[in-house]
């Protein structure tokens, strides 16, 4: 028996002698590798934790003591450790266990993550919260990668926590990745003071007297801190950056070392206050492809454990993923418009950026995870008369709605926002879902809200908002492939707020936006025997009111489709038609509902949600036969 077997809680972990807790490591990191060759999911972050999960449920008192996951992408080793090890195998399927902590799923995940960056405000608020209540021995850690230390809200977290002597840890899980290779100003620092071996030798004799400081006194320690601190400023050339916002600084340390970090976090557990322990890790640990190729492998999709090959699904007739698109035709413009430029907040790869930056360097911008700067760097551009497409995905927009309003939309500023992943994106779950852009834009003025059937309007789209010069325009799109494999058409520019009609028919009347319309088409042809006209809106801000008239007109029964909530978007849009302007239309509005969509496939998802095909060509057959009703009166 493995002793992975004999564990099923961290309290079992505890009776592992210490000798042996790095091969349980190889086994967890086995089964984190076994399982995700056959049902996948975010490998390569998970690979470069084992050991640093393991020694903190080691050490620490979990659940009683809060640990928090920023992002939740390297949090697999601990789902296995807490109870899920036989659910793992089933974690992103439709029904199974979420790839990311939820507070829903067990106890042990003391907050829900998925979005970047909120680890530190989360522990420190529960921090706060356990000296309220008088539970000054309980622990509040917060694991966030270097990536994840980029985003604002991490900064921002940091500066408060050092006001407060709270029971805070913060664990920088530091392995020089994010998504794509870290940039910026924080990495430099980091690889400052990684790569400093003259302060790594010093810090290693001064971290034996720091360990000990509950027996030395309050004089004696305020010297040692002081002179590590002297020490860190003339080796770094800079003060230290997280002790200038008064958290303690400790590392860097080898992450994959789990007996000596054991004894490090032991230390730590008994240094009141905020600090912060900085360990060194490798994306990938343990898996030579993961580790090499880093960035592919973050979510690298099945592949043969035993070889390391990926294991691909036939694409000779599937057609390109609207990424891709947008990547190959970002490129086309800019290549014809010199003002074009590409940002993206720490997803070039994700979005497909990174085809423009390889041609043209000088005019794209990885950002970091800084949704709100992108934005507000957008809007900077702009008002020098460039043309920035700053690509994020819908989800993560949410991050930055006040600087489209404010710095974009307020100003009427040019800002191409191209938003991937509108829609159910599947897998990744409720915190991923771009549910709700085309409400949340709608209501802003100034804003052109656009959605594309397919690849070929997709690229129209761009070249249409390149031109438009109106200010702020939205593209949104779905995650995953289009339906036109040979969609490199030539540009044709549309005219802004104009639909169009896709089929013909007489009886009832179907209104879509964005590539979900492609399900509607489906359900058309499911039901031969029935009159329907369906309508590609194509805006949904500025609407067409003309198609809206017209159909109004001529259709007593209308269905509205949109892969976004129902709250806000195109059914709300129509609906409020209908009532301004008095029209007798029975309306059925098809779309995400007002609660939280878990995870799955995107097929399972729409089916969940009553708009894939087969869910369309019922209610088409139910209003199918409140015609006949009437016809019969």
């Amino acid at each position: 028996m493995s002793i992975l077997d004999t564990i099923n809680t961290p309290a079992d972990l505890k009776d592992v002698p210490e000798e042996s807790l790095e091969q349980l490591c190889k086994e967890v990191r086995q089964k984190i590798i076994d399982d995700c060759a056959e049902n996948p999911g975010h490998l390569g972050s998970s690979l470069g934790t084992v050991e640093l999960t393991v020694a903190l449920h080691y050490v620490f008192n979990t659940p009683y003591d809060n640990l928090v996951w920023d992002v939740g992408h390297q949090s697999y080793a601990h789902k296995i450790l807490t109870g899920r090890k036989e659910a793992f195998k089933n974690k992103r399927l439709y029904g199974g266990i979420s790839g990311f902590p939820r507070r829903e799923e067990s106890e042990y995940d003391s907050f829900g993550t998925g979005h970047s960056s909120t680890s530190i405000s989360a522990a420190l608020g529960m921090a706060i919260a356990s000296k309220l209540k008088g539970e000054e021995e309980r622990q509040n850690i917060a694991v966030i990668g270097d990536g994840s230390m980029t985003g604002g809200m991490a900064f921002e977290a940091l500066n408060n926590a050092g006001v407060y002597h709270s029971n805070l840890l913060v664990i920088l899980n530091d392995n020089n990745m994010a998504i794509d290779p870290n940039v910026g100003g924080l990495n430099e620092y980091l690889l400052d003071i990684t790569t400093s071996k003259t302060y790594n030798k010093i810090k290693k004799d001064v971290w034996n007297v720091l360990g000990k400081l509950n027996r030395i006194s309050p004089g004696m320690r305020n010297f040692i801190q002081n002179i590590d601190n002297s020490i860190k400023s003339m080796l770094l050339r800079r003060s230290n950056l997280f002790e200038a916002m008064g958290l303690r600084y400790f590392g860097p340390v080898d992450g994959h070392d789990v007996e000596h970090l054991v004894k490090v976090l032991e230390d730590l557990k008994h240094i009141k206050g905020p600090k912060i322990l900085h360990c060194i890790t490798v994306k990938g640990k343990g898996f030579k492809e993961a580790e090499t190729h880093q960035t592919l492998w973050h979510a690298p999709g099945k592949f043969n454990k035993e070889t390391g090959e990926r294991i691909k699904e036939s694409t000779s007739n599937i057609p390109a993923k609207f990424q891709d698109v947008f990547g190959y035709t970002i490129l086309e413009l800019a290549r014809n418009n010199p003002k074009i430029i590409g940002i993206t907040p720490a997803m070039p790869t994700g979005c497909s950026l990174n085809i423009m930056m390889h041609e043209m360097p000088e005019r794209c911008f990885d950002v970091g995870i800084a949704e709100q700067h992108a934005v507000t760097f957008s809007a900077g551009l702009a008002t020098q008369g460039f043309i920035p497409f700053c690509n994020i995905y819908s989800s993560f927009m949410q991050r930055a709605y006040d600087q489209v309003i404010h710095d974009v939309a307020l100003q009427k500023l040019n800002v191409i926002f191209c938003l991937d992943r509108g829609g159910l994106v599947g897998s990744d779950g409720a915190t991923h879902h771009g549910a709700y852009d085309l409400a949340y834009f709608r209501c802003v003025p100034n804003m052109t809200i656009a959605a594309p059937l397919n690849e070929e309007e997709l690229r129209n789209m761009m070249y249409t908002a390149q031109l438009s010069g109106q200010g702020p325009f939205s593209i949104r799109y779905p995650r995953g492939s289009g339906s036109m494999p040979d969609w490199h058409t030539p540009f044709k520019s549309l005219e802004i707020g104009k639909g169009r009609c896709l089929t013909s028919g007489k009886e009832i009347a179907i209104l879509s936006i964005g590539a979900i319309g492609m399900e509607a088409q489906k359900a058309i042809e499911a039901v031969p025997d029935v009159s329907v006209a369906q309508y590609d809106m194509r805006f949904l801000k500025p609407i067409d009111e003309d198609l809206l008239h017209d159909v109004c007109r001529h259709f007593s029964k209308v269905i509205t489709l949109e892969d976004g909530t129902l709250n806000g978007g195109l059914g709300s849009a129509v609906s409020e038609f209908i009532v301004a302007h008095h029209y007798r239309v029975h309306l059925v509005t098809l779309g995400i509902p007002d609660k939280f969509i878990e995870h799955g496939t995107q097929q399972q998802l729409y089916a969940e949600c009553g708009f894939d095909a087969a869910s369309i060509a019922r209610q088409i057959n139910l209003l199918k036969e409140e015609i006949k009703a009437e016809r019969s009166l």
